[in-house]
């Protein structure tokens, strides 16, 4: 099977889910080590040594500290990246660290209000709803920003082509839950007034009371049969149109990803290249991508992947802190989250993630 057709959903039979040590089996000084490692790697991105931990107010010897970070090691919780360098945490640490120790934040007022303002500017264009909102979590969050469109399962109420100028139209599609999807289109040359009208009325007379998966291979069908009947430039604009519209598949859904530069910026990031260069092969993995955001569409709350826990981040040693976003009636739309390093600010960044996942359903139902 090719890469990109790889399930990116979490491999539970990887050792992370199989044999991971708990809380359980770490005594209060293990986990009191093993916790200042870990924050202190996620603040600063380097290698702990036992010497740093004891001038840390640590109140062992640097011998016996030694010592419970070999243990630690041999957990599998701990790892060096050379022989006389200090400890990081592996994958396997983090998700302990994140499951049982970790203390989450909450999102200050004035940051509550500036997304709950910048998402409900854009009052009914959910698709700027959408854009925005990914924005928003790359700038405050400092990784990249990743929203998955909505799977379309209402009913289209009404079609309409709106001429923009001479070579570029705008399709809009009203639905039976209320939502406005727009798309722009350049036209084919030598469209007129009427063939607009006539692509616009051939789509209401078999799109409307329909979902879109539900008519797209019947409309192809009537399409072909129709090119006889249809103006030339018409039956190019309603297959131009269905092409922009997609019919709810993952391969036809947009991902909307914001803030790749922010990967750049990350402490060693220039020493790292190949692991940054890694990571943007996967935000390149669309289909990849779609479907683990997919897999956070079962929950009702935050879900966090980290690096080998999935086959897409498996490589570049990635994170994501993902949501669903769903309507007043916990119907779920689609998924929000964050992608970056596996040293990312969990703390601060899950209940961001939380926080605009719920603002932006508000903004979805209104």
């Amino acid at each position: 099977m090719d890469a990109s057709q790889e399930d990116a959903t979490p491999d539970v039979n990887s050792p992370l889910f199989a044999s991971g040590p708990s809380l359980a089996e770490l005594d209060e000084r293990a986990r009191d080590i093993f916790r200042r490692i870990v924050e202190s790697y996620l603040e600063t991105g380097e290698p702990v040594g036992s010497r740093t931990l004891s001038k840390g107010g640590l109140p062992l010897s640097p011998a016996s500290i030694r010592n419970t970070m070999q243990d630690l090691t041999q957990l599998g919780l701990l790892g060096a990246p050379h022989v006389s360098a200090g400890r990081l945490p592996t994958h396997a640490g983090l998700r302990l660290f994140v499951d049982g120790l970790l203390e989450v934040g909450d999102v200050g007022l004035t940051e509550r209000q500036s997304i709950e303002a910048r998402l409900r500017a854009h009052g009914r264009n959910y698709e700027d709803a959408l854009n925005e909102a990914s924005a928003i979590l790359s700038g405050l969050a400092g990784g990249a920003g990743v929203v998955v469109t909505p799977i379309r399962d209402a009913g289209v109420k009404h079609v309409e082509f709106v001429s923009l100028g001479a070579d570029r139209t705008l399709a809009i599609m009203v639905f039976a839950d209320g939502t406005v999807e727009n798309r722009l289109i350049r036209l084919p040359a030598g469209v007129t007034p009427s063939a607009l009208t006539e692509a616009s009325n051939f789509l209401n007379a078999r799109l409307t009371g329909r979902t879109l998966a539900e008519a797209m291979t019947d409309l192809r069908s009537d399409l072909d049969q129709a090119r006889a009947e249809l103006d030339v430039t018409a039956a190019r604009l309603v297959e131009d149109g269905l092409a922009a519209w997609g019919g709810g598949e993952a391969e036809d859904r947009a991902l909307i990803v914001r803030g790749r530069a922010n990967l750049l910026d990350e402490p060693g990031a220039a020493d790292d290249l190949e692991r940054v260069r890694s990571l943007f092969e996967d935000l390149e993995q669309k289909e990849q991508l779609i479907q683990l955001l997919d897999g956070v569409r079962e929950g009702q709350g935050v879900r966090i992947f980290i690096g080998a826990e999935t086959k897409l981040f498996s490589l570049s040693g990635s994170a994501v802190i993902a949501a669903p976003y769903m309507t007043g009636s916990h119907r779920v739309l689609g998924a929000i989250g964050v992608i970056g390093p596996a040293r990312l600010n969990y703390a601060r960044i899950i209940p961001l993630v939380d926080y605009t996942a719920r603002v932006l359903g508000q903004v979805m139902n209104a």
